[in-house]
């Protein structure tokens, strides 16, 4: 062992020093959000079923989230239309938008997660189950659960006269997770994940919304998630992706938040950003451990609610309070 020998008098400096910025330091101030009540809105979906467009689950779910965001003191309104699937064929979308606070239609903060769930699950190492539909709980639901309560947390700003509530949107996007499955040997077409914000992408052009940034939220909830700096998020926003990264530190949770970049992912914030101009974070999962550098349950039928923490939840949830007081 090799000691490091340090004079008696800057000891007694750095003493001092030291306990003079404990007395000024200040607590920080934690937004309010409530983890638990995020992992009952996951466990609410999860219990529907998987969410798989064209199915009564999937209708299940659009009606119950519909009429949670109302009762939080949402505006809410519907997407309706179709867009071509992998295969060629037509899929029904129908994506779900809240809208809070100040009505006017500039400088809007936007808020997104997919609701659907994958139709199958084509990460299993058994084929025969590759054909099986997944819980989502993870993958869909716990970007959603967050995003519900981080609306019961604007609801009630809302409630408060005195409150200064800014413009903020809250969409639920449909059909992200509907992409080519890794067993389909047919021709390959483009641009099939993602169908729910590249539909709503089509639309904004002629409404016209203006938006300061977004946030998406994807795979937000196991117990061991790291959130690194995606490449598009870095190439389209890199001044909001460290403005979250630095709330992430603030909060205390920069190991989650992790100061390292990651290679691209086609998720809805990359049509938001090409598509629509706005500039949008993606707050994703990665484990570079696994082949597919998700989750090793990522697309299986282990995605459930055992994957699913409230410690995550609170980290993800109070980071994104944070970023848009």
């Amino acid at each position: 062992m090799r000691f490091l020998f340090i004079p008696l008098i800057l000891l007694v400096v750095a003493g001092l020093l030291f306990g003079c910025a404990s007395k000024n330091a200040q607590p920080i101030a934690r937004p309010a959000f409530s983890a638990d009540s995020a992992y009952s809105y996951i466990e609410r979906q999860v219990q529907m079923g998987p969410r798989v467009p064209g199915t009564t689950a999937h209708d299940e779910c659009a009606a119950y989230l519909i009429q949670t965001l109302e009762r939080m003191g949402g505006s809410v309104e519907q997407q309706r239309g179709t867009m071509t699937n992998y295969a060629g064929e037509e899929l029904p979308v129908r994506n779900i938008i809240a809208h809070f606070g100040s009505r006017s239609l500039a400088n809007r903060i936007l808020l997104a997660a997919h609701y659907d769930t994958r139709p199958w699950s084509d990460e299993e190492s058994d084929y025969d189950n590759r054909f099986l539909s997944i819980d989502g709980a993870n993958d869909g639901a716990s970007g959603v659960g967050v995003l519900l309560e981080v609306a019961r947390q604007l609801g009630l700003r809302q409630q408060d006269t005195a409150a200064n509530v800014r413009g903020i949107d809250i969409i639920f996007f449909d059909c992200e997770d509907y992409g080519t499955p890794s067993f389909y040997t047919g021709p390959q077409k483009e641009n099939t994940w993602c169908l729910g914000s590249q539909f709503w992408t089509d639309l904004l052009s002629i409404r016209r919304e203006t938006y300061q940034f977004g946030i998406v939220l994807d795979m937000v909830g196991a117990p061991d998630a790291v959130f690194p700096k995606e490449h598009y998020s870095m190439q389209y926003a890199r001044d909001y992706v460290e403005k979250i990264w630095r709330a992430a530190g603030q909060l205390g949770y920069g190991q989650r938040f992790a100061n390292q970049k990651e290679y691209p992912i086609v998720d809805d914030h990359y049509y938001i950003n090409t598509r629509a101009g706005i500039p949008c974070v993606d707050i994703i999962h990665y484990n570079r451990s696994s082949d597919t550098g998700f989750p090793f349950w990522w697309h299986t039928q282990q995605d459930n609610m055992q994957n699913i923490s409230t410690a995550t939840l609170q980290a993800v949830g109070e980071v994104v309070m944070k970023v848009i007081e």
